[in-house]
């Protein structure tokens, strides 16, 4: 049965983190209901016993271990900002031990996603009977994270960029990319279909990842992660979906009245309304949308068995968080949670929203890699 947690609350300055090992759980707050099962569960069977240090955090070995690796990976600011605020002389104590970047690792949470980075390189998938595919790649131990955006989004939105900072920093593999026809890809997004960018999902699993990956989908790709599970299940080890949109854009076509659907057809062209562009609306083809029927899952089980994570904002204006919902009860995998943020929207781009992607991303790669 899916397990659905609530974040519904956000750290203030009169909280403190509290750790098992190297990892904040969570906040310590007066009302110990406002957190999530796990979190009170492992606060109050690990964070009594735990050693602090003079800072008020807890410190051990494995933290200074791992803190030491993500430094000397170049992942100094995360050694602070993911690992939990661990005590500002802890974390700079793993820094000097690796590429000592102090300075990074004092900054406040708040400014560690505007640290200066040079922009990424990109690379081009060469195939010869589709379009040339722009990605961003890292190279790095498995399990690796592959980011799918969504729809009319690219690579080089800030989740992609904030997992990629945070797979280098652990020094596990990542890559990002854009669909057929949008980004620095070739093609004409005109004539795309969810048909074709399934193909480059899978494009990019068989050519440029080896062994386990997690995939991360974003909205449609959230959809398109999902078919990219059941083709390839040797391949995907396990999913992040961001407010997932499986089969969305052809429910709420169908939701409309049957005038306007008729009328769409005639003129061949359906104007989706959205909030995420100076038009105000995604300008859909009719046959775009009847080519994403066949690629409808919720009507039927969804032959999915790896472990599964739906994160969604119930102030998600675009995409009901229902829709989660409907996915962890379609898939037929057991292990599976779902996640949802009270104040997340659609695009799940607030620094809390995105603490909160890089936390989950990395207890699964903790659990794939202990299982391994």
């Amino acid at each position: 049965m899916a397990k659905t947690y609530f974040f519904m609350y956000a750290p203030s300055p009169t909280q403190r983190p509290y750790h098992v090992g190297e990892r904040t759980l969570g906040w310590e707050r007066n009302n110990a209901c406002a957190q999530p099962p796990r979190l009170r569960e492992a606060h109050a069977q690990f964070f009594p016993a735990l050693p602090r240090n003079d800072e008020g955090g807890t410190f051990t070995p494995r933290g200074a271990a791992r803190g030491r690796d993500m430094a000397a990976a170049g992942g100094g600011v995360w050694a602070l900002w993911w690992r939990g605020l661990i005590c500002g002389r802890a974390a700079a104590r793993c820094a000097e031990s690796g590429a000592g970047r102090v300075s990074l690792l004092l900054r406040p949470p708040g400014q560690l996603l505007a640290c200066s980075r040079q922009k990424a390189s990109v690379s081009f998938l060469s195939r010869p009977d589709r379009p040339n595919l722009a990605y961003n790649k890292i190279k790095g131990k498995n399990p690796g994270v592959v980011f799918l955006p969504g729809l009319n989004s690219n690579m080089n939105g800030q989740k992609a960029v904030a997992l990629q900072d945070f797979c280098k920093s652990l020094g596990h593999a990542f890559v990002r990319f854009d669909y057929t026809g949008c980004g620095s890809s070739d093609g004409n997004l005109q004539e795309c279909t969810v048909g074709k960018w399934r193909k480059d999902v899978l494009s990019v699993l068989d050519e440029l990842t080896d062994g386990p990956q997690i995939l991360v989908g974003s909205s449609l790709g959230g959809w398109l992660m999902l078919h990219a599970a059941i083709a390839r299940p040797e391949k995907v080890a396990a999913v992040v979906g961001v407010a997932a949109a499986a089969d969305y854009l052809v429910t709420t076509f169908k939701q409309l009245p049957l005038e306007v659907q008729k009328e769409i057809e005639e003129k061949g062209e359906w104007k989706l309304p959205t909030k995420h562009n100076e038009e105000g609306f995604y300008c859909l083809s009719y046959e775009f949308i009847k080519e994403a029927e066949n690629h409808c899952l919720l009507s039927n089980p969804i032959p999915i068995t790896c472990p599964i994570k739906l994160i969604h904002g119930m102030k998600d204006e675009d995409v009901p968080w229902q829709v989660s919902m409907q996915i962890a009860n379609r898939v037929v995998s057991t292990d599976v949670d779902v996640i949802l943020r009270k104040v997340g929207q659609h695009r799940m781009n607030e620094k809390d929203d995105m603490k909160l992607l890089v936390y989950t991303v990395d207890d699964l790669i903790d659990k794939l890699t202990t299982l391994a």
